[in-house]
């Protein structure tokens, strides 16, 4: 026997009628305001794991990423020079200038992701703050307080 999506409907809605349905809202137990910083552990990091991680960026990964592009171009020079009037020499030249391009994009990369390591702590807390700020007022106004 068919049955008609009246009766499907009709039953869905006292299937969802007999259900006991819970409502909680998240909280920050009782916080007047935004979580600090590196308190909730919502975030993948705290702002000192990305402030730590700018720094590694800086002070081991460009500088190792530029001496290491650095011995490959006078490697890769030596051998071209040692090729030379060879086709080798040709293709090593080409080789040599994509890695040169190469390097520099990583470069230009490791410069982004620190730049935005080091904002997003900020950008983070701001937004916070600002949200926090516009919600206030509401809460003050509110019914629902005391409940």
């Amino acid at each position: 026997m068919s049955v008609g999506f009246d009766q499907e409907s009709g039953r869905s809605r006292v299937d969802a009628a007999d259900q006991h349905v819970d409502m909680r809202l998240n909280s920050t137990d009782g916080a007047a305001g935004p979580v600090a910083p590196g308190g909730s552990g919502s975030f993948g990091s705290t702002p000192a794991e990305k402030k730590a991680a700018a720094n590694t960026i800086e002070t081991e990964l460009e500088p190792n990423t530029k001496k290491a592009a650095e011995h490959a171009d006078e490697a890769t020079n030596s051998a071209v020079t040692g090729f030379d009037g060879w086709a080798t020499a040709a293709g090593l030249k080409k080789v040599a200038d994509t890695w040169d391009t190469q390097v520099k994009n990583l470069m230009g990369r490791l410069s982004s992701e620190k730049s935005a390591l080091r904002g997003a702590s900020g950008l983070f807390v701001s937004n916070d703050v600002g949200l926090g700020g516009q919600f206030r007022p509401l809460g003050a106004q509110s019914k629902l307080n005391g409940l």
